[in-house]
């Protein structure tokens, strides 16, 4: 097995060019933070990305910054928050749930995966955010898509369409973000002692209000005391996240408290500990326990996530927890099956969504659809895209279907 490591943009290319004329299908990698996502591949060469590095332009005042696909998310954010910046929508980090180190991702795979985190609600995703792109196509060609300002359009679709696409249809070498200034200040309100029904009918209360919240989750009891060091206890915790500047988060907060100080206690928490209570959230660090225990992001309307949850639970032992206002359900399934067609005829029955098989034991992730079925025409469409894009499955082949 031969591992390539390009360090520019044309070993990149030729690189892919090579296996293209070999037939010999490549793995995309990293730094293998997100390797457990997916079906396995079986390939004999691995393309590694993680010497293709660095930060190629950032103009703080244009609010753009474009980088190498194998440059670590963890130098871009600590240069962002160096001028008082951030990528918006706090891309989670997978490392810690799969048996990882955290800070290992490179932001060619955070467009690769669209990653997102808590304050998807307000922000969206990695899609959202990408203003360029430069690849490297499964036929072994090169081409760019964007560019480096806000309001470029030509090609701005193709660079969407490349995310989420998990190195099937492309490899990126470069890649342009949208950056927007930091919040001066968060404060998180937590409501406590809530049942899953009652905690969802609040968030769907305060982010329909004019606070302006920018992540609602809900922690049930006992999930609450495995984020930030127990620093929340072990009660049931519904948390309301608000930024902006000082003042107007303190009236914001302040018009939370009247109209939800009939819900449950509430706790106001702010500074460091409110920071990490939402990263936390944001790697999902109550389920990161170093087990092969199946772990579900399932993503479905926020008024129905609870509902299928209660269902869920009668009929297997889960742990669960809420993000987005309950429409992201994260799962735990305690006893190791993954529970495939009963999780998936539940989320069919309450309205539909995506449900992701994020971890669980090899011979679990070979024998089962990781990612969510697509329909006959989505499949079908989809199965076109990767015949533009990748005729000869050189790419990442099997991983997503």
């Amino acid at each position: 097995m031969t591992t390539f490591t390009p360090t520019t943009s044309d070993e990149t290319l030729s690189t892919v060019a090579w296996a293209v004329e070999q037939q010999s299908p490549l793995e995309i990698l990293g730094h293998g933070s997100k390797r457990g996502i997916g079906r396995p591949l079986q390939t004999e060469h691995t393309l590694d990305m993680s010497k293709l590095t660095h930060v190629t332009l950032y103009e703080p005042a244009e609010l753009v910054l474009s980088a190498k696909a194998g440059t670590p998310l963890a130098e871009i954010e600590k240069l962002l928050a160096e001028n008082g910046q951030q990528l918006a929508f706090e891309p989670m980090d997978y490392g810690p749930l799969l048996g990882g180190e955290p800070g290992k991702g490179t932001i060619g795979g955070v467009l690769a995966a669209n990653l997102s985190g808590p304050r998807r609600l307000k922000a969206g995703a990695a899609r959202d955010h990408i203003l360029g792109i430069n690849v490297v196509s499964g036929r072994g060609e090169a081409f760019k898509s964007g560019g480096r300002v806000v309001k470029n359009v030509t090609g701005y679709d193709m660079s969407k369409l490349m995310a989420n696409s998990w190195g099937t249809l492309a490899v990126f070498t470069d890649v342009t973000f949208k950056v927007l200034p930091a919040a001066e200040t968060e404060v998180t309100l937590a409501i406590r002692g809530l049942l899953d029904d009652a905690a969802v009918a609040a968030m769907a209360v305060a982010v329909g209000s004019s606070a302006e919240v920018s992540s609602a989750a809900h922690l049930p009891e006992r999930i609450a005391a495995r984020v930030a060091d127990g620093a929340l206890g072990s009660d049931a915790a519904t948390l309301l996240r608000v930024e902006g500047f000082g003042p107007s988060v303190a009236y914001r907060i302040t018009a939370l408290k009247k109209l939800l100080g009939g819900a449950g206690p509430l706790q106001e928490i702010a500074g460091e500990v409110s920071q990490v209570i939402w990263r936390d959230v944001r790697d999902v660090r109550p389920f990161a326990d170093f087990s092969e225990k199946p772990v579900w992001r399932v993503s479905m309307t926020p008024s129905q996530g609870h509902h299928m949850v209660l269902a869920l639970r009668m009929q297997a032992a889960v742990s669960a927890f809420y993000d987005w206002q309950g429409g992201l359900v994260w799962l735990r399934m305690e006893e190791g099956d993954p529970q495939d067609a009963l999780l998936r005829g539940l989320l069919r029955k309450h309205g539909g969504g995506h449900a992701t098989l994020v971890r669980a034991a090899p011979a679990h992730c070979a024998a089962l659809p990781v990612f969510e079925p697509q329909t006959p025409a989505l499949a079908a469409l989809s199965q076109r895209l990767k015949q533009e894009f990748d005729p000869k499955n050189i790419l990442n082949p099997g991983r997503m279907a």
